[in-house]
């Protein structure tokens, strides 16, 4: 029912908000350096469609979870507070008509703010981080990170909700990874938080932790809902008002679970786009000037070696369909 309610909400709320935003002229900055078909295709395409993810998600979780479960809480408070961060960001680049939005060293600052209070809850009042994560794989698949788990979290969060948002480059490249990964989160919500299923896998019971299940199918929802209208050629962009709060959402949830290495498998395509990024910055730096690549994130490598979008999209959703598979199979082959 939270997919389903996440789905409809998404559906009717998406051609008022893509009405809203083209009249107002909220058009995605096209970078003047990216593929030279962006500038000609995609600058009239409205972004700040991360509205309708969030706006869909919160409200079908308000209807269908109990409010009263810290972690629906924890999860909410993550996806409005990262949501505002990218937010902020995108609002900032629609002033200024470009594709800077406010300042890297805030904008890392302010995801380290939400990031620290989400993680010192976790730890200090929901015990989150006294509970064993999953390494896949192994029969005895348990560990203990204790006061690391703060840093660890931290990380996580930040680097998922920034591995997103540069993933996000193509239309409908980033949505359906976070579909796919937000589905198997159902999955790992559903026996973590049953004491018998979890005791037959193997893996650690986590009270209370069968309700994100709800948050998990509501991504999906909602994630479906955008795909209506951002799928090639995209009607509407997601910007970091959705990227940002679905990566971070989605980094939650595999910390709440404590199956963050599961969680890195399922997102070999955001880690290998986030990768490109700081290879590429670092031999640009250490190489006086030299690149690895044609252009990162690495799906503009791939463009300007002459696939064409709808080829790179369409080969990213296997691969991530493939490491879904990969990781759902770590529950139980040991």
């Amino acid at each position: 029912m939270g997919a389903g309610t996440s789905l409809v909400i998404s559906l009717i709320l998406g051609p008022y908000i893509i009405s809203y935003l083209k009249n107002k002229q909220f058009y995605q900055s096209i970078r003047s350096d990216g593929p030279k078909s962006h500038l000609d295709d995609k600058n009239t395409t409205p972004t700040m469609g991360g509205i309708i993810i969030i706006s869909s998600v919160v409200i079908s979780t308000i209807l269908w979870s109990d409010l009263s479960n810290n972690y629906i809480l924890t999860l909410l408070f993550g996806i409005l507070g990262f949501g505002a961060i990218g937010f902020y960001d995108d609002y900032k680049k629609l002033i200024k008509r470009n594709s800077d939005g406010i300042k890297g060293r805030l904008k890392l600052l302010l995801q380290i703010i939400f990031a620290s209070i989400i993680t010192l809850f976790l730890y200090f009042f929901m015990d989150t981080g006294s509970i064993e994560s999953v390494f896949p794989f192994l029969k005895e698949n348990s560990f203990y990170l204790g006061i690391l788990f703060i840093p660890w979290s931290i990380f996580i969060l930040i680097g998922s909700s920034n591995a997103v948002n540069l993933t996000d480059g193509l239309d409908g490249l980033a949505i359906l990874p976070c579909i796919l990964i937000a589905s198997a989160f159902v999955i790992f919500s559903y026996v973590h938080g049953n004491i018998n299923i979890s005791s037959y896998l193997l893996i650690p019971y986590i009270e209370g932790t069968g309700e994100t299940a709800i948050f998990a199918a509501s991504l999906v929802g909602a994630g479906l809902g955008f795909l209506w209208f951002n799928s090639y050629p995209a009607e509407i962009f997601m910007g970091d008002c959705g990227s940002l709060s679905l990566g971070s959402s989605l980094g939650l949830l595999a910390i709440i679970l404590k199956q963050e290495l599961a969680f890195a498998i399922m997102s070999g395509i955001f880690v290998a786009e986030a990768l490109s990024v700081i290879i590429q910055v670092a031999s640009f730096k250490l190489r006086k000037g030299k690149r690895i690549f044609k252009m990162a994130p690495l799906h503009h490598h791939y463009e300007l070696s002459g696939l064409s979008e709808p080829k790179i999209i369409m080969r990213f959703w296997i691969i991530t369909f493939i490491l879904v598979l990969i990781a759902l199979a770590t529950l139980k082959i040991r």
